[in-house]
């Protein structure tokens, strides 16, 4: 008696990995490019996708960036190895728009925003996600340490195997019918030394390529340089005052300071470690203050995104582990979701140093599904 289930392959497909059309977004790094030798060595029919992100004549010579100069180069160099088209896609209108340009905006409004997040969301899930859509793929395929898993109602987000590579808190704005083009077929790998070691095996030469580190449009880190670049003149000076009103002194733009901050604010010889306690934007103050005014109970949360299998508004609260920086644990929380399409977070424990621009990230219990997540305004 033959079985009615059907054998899909590695993709979900129910047809020859010959017949299955996989775009790949290839940044240049090892774990793109793993996944693009992988999904070919299975016979699947690829196409391998390079975004180029931001100047690429600034960046010819710059390592360790993503989608820009030598990883280009690296990118293409593996497709020409292992015979797949490669393109190379110029996204820098789209990329300044509504990554970069929101970005400096957001620091000078007192925000800590995280462009790596908006650049899944506005660029390589959205807008690229068509283009492999036009390509007539039946999927994309990223390099993303995060897993898919089939739930009752339909594809899930999930952790990935390796919590030191977990990138889920950079995923969360992932939507239902985006997770249904989507793959991640290294996700479910215990350590990077695995993801090195496929690299060698395909005989791939960036198989010892250090990660990058950096923000791509940000070299070293020099937040404030590139805002200056960008709105020329848009920071201007005003004072670091202590919380309990003292004067302390001067500061050269409150895009130089993020909440949470200790080092280089500029106010030595006092007897106490100080840290930015927040960002008065409206009067150009530091507020700083002693560690213990760091610590928040409630945070308000905005433009939800929810892939839980129950209706989000459906209920007054939820139970359940929230994450409000990408280097923190998830910690327990109660979720209240307001009519506005936001919620308030209620944290058992206070966390220190939630900054509004940040992502608070909703996991279940069990620390394992992606549940979705929102972003903070503001913290109490």
């Amino acid at each position: 008696m033959e079985s009615n289930i059907k054998k899909l392959n590695s993709l979900g497909f129910d047809k020859a990995p010959s017949d299955t059309r996989v775009v790949v977004a290839m940044s240049g790094g090892v774990d793109s490019s793993v996944v693009a030798a992988k999904l070919v060595s299975e016979g699947y029919d690829v196409i391998g996708v390079t975004l180029q992100l931001y100047d690429h004549g600034a960046a010819l010579a710059k390592k360790g960036a993503c989608c820009a100069g030598i990883d280009i180069h690296d990118a293409r160099r593996v497709a020409e190895n292992m015979n797949f088209p490669h393109y190379v896609l110029d996204y820098e209108n789209i990329f300044r728009e509504t990554v970069i340009d929101e970005f400096a905006d957001s620091y000078l409004g007192g925000a800590t925003p995280v462009p790596c997040i908006r650049c899944n969301e506005r660029v390589k899930f959205k807008d690229l996600l068509e283009t492999a859509k036009d390509l007539d793929a039946d999927c994309m395929a990223t390099g993303h340490y995060i897993q898919r898993k089939h739930g009752e109602k339909g594809p899930e987000l999930h952790c990935a195997a390796d919590p030191k590579r977990d990138q889920s808190y950079f995923l969360f704005p992932t939507t239902r019918e985006q997770l249904n083009f989507l793959r991640f077929p290294i996700g479910h790998l215990k350590s990077k030394d695995e993801t090195r070691a496929l690299a060698k095996k395909f005989d791939l030469s960036i198989s010892d390529k250090p990660d990058s580190q950096d923000i791509c449009f940000v070299p070293n880190g020099d937040y404030a340089a590139v805002i200056e670049k960008l709105r020329p003149g848009a920071a201007e000076p005003g004072e670091i005052v202590h919380a309990d009103g003292r004067i302390l002194g001067k500061h050269a733009g409150i895009i130089n300071f993020t909440v949470g901050q200790r080092r280089g604010l500029g106010v030595g010889g006092l007897n106490e470690p100080l840290y930015v306690v927040s960002l008065n934007v409206e009067d150009r103050k530091v507020i700083v203050g002693p560690r213990e005014l760091l610590k928040a109970h409630t945070i308000k949360v905005s433009e939800i995104n929810w892939l839980g299998d129950q209706n989000f508004f459906s209920k007054k609260q939820w139970n359940m582990k929230v994450k409000v920086r990408s280097t923190r644990p998830p910690q327990d929380a109660v979720v209240r979701p307001n009519s506005s399409g936001s919620a308030e977070v209620e944290l058992i424990e206070p966390e220190q140093g939630v900054a509004a621009g940040q992502a608070c990230v909703f996991y279940d219990e069990n620390c394992s599904r992606v549940l979705g997540g929102g972003w903070i305004k503001n913290a109490v």
